[in-house]
C-alpha cells in the first residue's frame, strides 16, 4: 500500500466526527456507579448517565409528553416524561442522570417519568 493512500485512510478515519463523538460520550460518562445504556438490563431498576441528543414535545394518547434520546455512547434509550411540556434544564446536549425501569415498547427501549439529575 502506498504511504498516500495509508495517510488518506488515517486522516478519514480521524476526521469521521461520528466515531469521535461515541468515544468522546463513552469518556465522559465512565464514571462508577451508573450502567452503560448499551447494557442496561430491561424491567429492572437502573441508573444511566449520558447526554441528551434530542428533545422532542410528542403527544402520548392525548397527553402531552416530552420525549428525549439519552446515550452514553455505548447505546441509546427514550426517556418519557408523561404529562410534561417542557423541563427547565432539559434540551439536546445537556447531561444528565436518570434513575428507573426500562420497558418495550414498539421495539424501543424506553424509560417513562424517571428520576433525573442534570449533570454540570
Amino acid at each position: 500500500m502506498s504511504e498516500k493512500g495509508r495517510l488518506r485512510r488515517t486522516i478519514s478515519r480521524w476526521a469521521n466526527t461520528t466515531d469521535q463523538e461515541v468515544r468522546d460520550l463513552r469518556k465522559t460518562h465512565a464514571e462508577g456507579g451508573y450502567e452503560r445504556v448499551g447494557e442496561a438490563p430491561d424491567r429492572e431498576r437502573v441508573r444511566l448517565r449520558g447526554t441528551l441528543q434530542t428533545v422532542t414535545l410528542r403527544p402520548r394518547g392525548g397527553v402531552p409528553a416530552l420525549e428525549a434520546e439519552l446515550s452514553d455512547g455505548t447505546g441509546t434509550i427514550t426517556v418519557v416524561w408523561l404529562g410534561r411540556r417542557r423541563i427547565s434544564g432539559i434540551a439536546p446536549g445537556r447531561s444528565l442522570s436518570v434513575q428507573g425501569r426500562i420497558g418495550q415498547h414498539d421495539g424501543q427501549r424506553i424509560l417513562f417519568n424517571p428520576r433525573y439529575e442534570l449533570i454540570p
